[in-house]
């Protein structure tokens, strides 16, 4: 085993590890947050080595956190943090056990993906019909599955006639999704409005800045709330084309290649929920 190594440099080490691995830039920001308040709440108890971390630190810092009424399952994501970052230190020779390896996760209920009934994504398009630019972002993520980011990355050579390329970002590789009419014909709408500028970007602000991942979110958000459509989010949008996509016969393995899953399993998980969702089984309506 190595000489005995200082929490901070080994967490320094995993972060570069994780980036050399291709991990997106929000897993490794998530890992390093978490990690550098573990390394915290140890060195508030004078543990600043690798070596001196043991099972009951980690279970100490597990009741930390329910102490500080986090909930069940931003505890299990730290300590999935935590239970990486120790495997990785075992696997290059630093410690000689992992001390997270018999540690349990907090126990918590996983709720299946949001679908969107068909009386709620009508009252959606309600609410945004007199939003021009936010009534292109609601069809194309309805009608393509789009992820928040890879809308807001939109670029205007990624428009085709009846499709978008997706440029590859990070570990996801580039795609071309097709868009159904309803899509075509809200892009098109506010590519007429669209304000003349420099920037790049499919959708922009009134300033011509680009529009940012939060604040289209927000937005959404309160359009969700102007609808009457409760416990819902902008992810939702994107259950909701999978889920009605897979109950109308679309093959898995297509679907997977279209919304850009990295493993079949992913999209497989949806059979079972539109199994048990009427929602999922009422095919999607264009404009």
């Amino acid at each position: 085993m190595n000489e005995d190594k200082a929490i901070l440099t080994a967490e320094k080490q995993f972060i570069d590890y994780l980036k050399k691995q291709g991990k997106s830039s929000s897993t490794i920001l998530a890992y390093n947050n978490d990690l550098s308040q573990f390394a915290e709440f140890l060195g508030k108890r004078q543990i600043t080595q690798v070596t001196s971390v043991g099972k009951e630190q980690i279970e100490e810092f597990k009741d930390y956190l329910s102490y500080n009424k986090y909930l069940p399952k931003s505890a299990s994501r730290k300590l999935n943090a935590i239970k990486s970052f120790f495997r990785y230190l075992k696997n290059q020779n630093l410690i000689e056990a992992n001390p997270s390896e018999k540690v349990d996760y907090p126990q918590y209920e996983t709720k299946p993906p949001r679908i969107l009934s068909q009386m709620e994504y009508r009252a959606l398009r309600d609410a945004v019909r007199n939003d021009i630019r936010i009534a292109a972002v609601i069809e194309i993520l309805l009608q393509t599955g789009l992820r928040i980011g890879e809308l807001a990355r939109l670029e205007l050579e990624d428009i085709k006639d009846n499709s978008l390329r997706i440029k590859a970002y990070e570990s996801q590789p580039e795609r071309n999704v097709v868009f159904a009419q309803a899509a075509k014909k809200a892009l098109d709408k506010w590519l007429e409005f669209r304000p003349q500028t420099k920037t790049k970007n499919v959708f922009i602000t009134k300033t011509g800045r680009s529009f940012l991942i939060r604040n289209i979110r927000t937005i959404v958000n309160r359009y969700f709330k102007e609808a009457g459509i409760k416990d819902a989010t902008i992810n939702d949008l994107r259950h909701t084309f999978i889920s009605h996509q897979l109950a109308n016969g679309a093959s898995v393995v297509m679907i997977q290649k279209l919304v850009g899953h990295k493993r079949l399993s992913t999209t497989e998980k949806y059979l079972n929920l539109i199994n048990s969702s009427p929602e999922a089984k009422v095919k999607l309506e264009e404009l």
